[in-house]
């Protein structure tokens, strides 16, 4: 990385001041104002790593402290994003994306139980740490800025069961059902039989757990299980089905299968809603991430999504965006982790610290200011005339 091209770069930059410390002992300000950030290069980062994945480069050096910063990481990314860094150029390095995608080959079922294992069977003990109490790991709802993250995670939870129109005696399923809050919560308020299927071991064991001290056996249960295996095994059909925050796992070759799955398992005129992180446009996950985070992680098109509905005989309902809402999650989540640090040293070491804080801060900038987005879609299976009409029955 050339420091004569970096400083001809930034110099261009008059909308945000901050300062920035070179490997060769120099330091410059650039903007107009007093610094509100630094970036700290303690050696420089090979242009090659750069070229190859500007993601994997910088998200790498990060963690093995070839760069630093002092100030607020997520201001940091957001101000990258609105800046067009040259290396971050989006149509270019779309083109270089696609050529290098795996997007095309289907996840094995093998392999998306080692994809989702790589992150989420990192310990419950972890995500405790961070988590609300209900362990809920996709975004809230915040119905006020001051809501607790619990409130928040009730509500979203809430929100969603609220959008299935549950009946008592209904059938829910929960494709990738997380810590179990969701089904158990169902149970408790709808009277319907719940079923959550995972294919984490450590969420699968925290969710039998949670049923069996509420002593909701016989109306909620969980398995450890793939959605495909559901659909191929299953003898009977569900009145509502659900998924919050999976399908980013199922890979873009396998959308259509987890489309299909949803038609075998829906009774006619049953409703589905899905909850997932979507982007403006079809691209592949960053590199650092699919790396480091979520293995075979992919983030659908809302129009790709909505592309597939009528191709399983299912009508779009409604399709809500909630993207602000996902980057107060993540603050959220991020303030915690940085809380329970000492606790987290106990077990991990700096890397697997900066990773994590990488991931939460980046994530949140992301929802801000890069066209990242999350959307509840809902859909039914056939016509239903039965629903309701208005929105109103969200909000009473």
């Amino acid at each position: 990385m050339d420091k004569k091209l970096i400083h001809e770069f930034f110099q261009k930059v008059k909308e945000y001041s901050f300062s920035i410390d070179y490997w060769d002992g120099t330091s410059n300000n650039y903007g107009e104002c007093q610094p509100t950030f630094k970036i700290i290069f303690n050696n420089k980062i090979p242009v090659t790593k750069l070229l190859k994945d500007p993601s994997l480069a910088l998200g790498e050096a990060y963690m093995d402290g070839v760069i630093d910063f002092e100030g607020d990481l997520q201001e940091i990314v957001e101000i990258a994003y609105k800046i067009n860094i040259p290396f971050f150029e989006k149509k270019g390095f779309r083109r270089l994306q696609k050529f290098f995608s795996n997007d095309s080959i289907a996840t094995s079922l093998r392999k998306q139980q080692n994809d989702i294992k790589h992150n989420y069977d990192l310990g419950n003990d972890f995500y405790e740490l961070w988590l609300d109490e209900t362990m809920s790991y996709s975004c809230a709802y915040f119905c006020s800025p001051e809501d607790s993250l619990l409130q928040a995670q009730l509500q979203k939870i809430d929100y969603i069961l609220k959008k299935l129109q549950l009946r008592p005696e209904e059938t829910l399923l929960d494709i990738g059902s997380g810590w179990g809050w969701l089904i158990i919560r169902a149970a408790q308020q709808y009277g319907v039989k719940a079923l959550g299927i995972t294919l984490s071991e450590e969420q699968y064991m925290k969710t039998k757990e949670r049923i069996e001290e509420l002593g909701l056996e016989g109306q909620v249960d969980i398995k450890l299980m793939d959605y495909r295996t559901l659909a191929e095994s299953h003898s009977g059909k569900f009145d509502k089905v659900v998924s919050v925050g999976m399908i980013e796992h199922v890979g873009r070759a396998n959308l259509p299968k987890y489309m299909e799955a949803v038609n075998k398992l829906l009774v006619p005129g049953g409703l589905s809603v899905l909850h997932c992180i979507t982007g403006p446009v079809e691209i592949t996950c960053n590199r650092w991430i699919t790396k480091y985070i979520f293995p075979g992680g992919y983030i659908p098109s809302v129009r790709e999504l909505v592309w597939l509905l009528p191709e399983n005989g299912f009508h779009l309902l409604d399709a809500e965006s909630l993207r602000l809402h996902y980057a107060k999650t993540l603050e959220h989540w991020s303030k915690n982790f940085e809380r329970n640090l000492d606790v987290v040293r106990r077990k991990y070491d700096e890397r697997f610290i900066k990773m994590w804080r990488l991931y939460l801060n980046s994530c949140a900038a992301s929802f801000r200011a890069s066209g990242l987005n999350i959307h509840q879609i809902i859909f039914s299976k056939g016509i239903n005339n039965n629903l309701q009409m208005t929105r109103n029955y969200l909000y009473k």
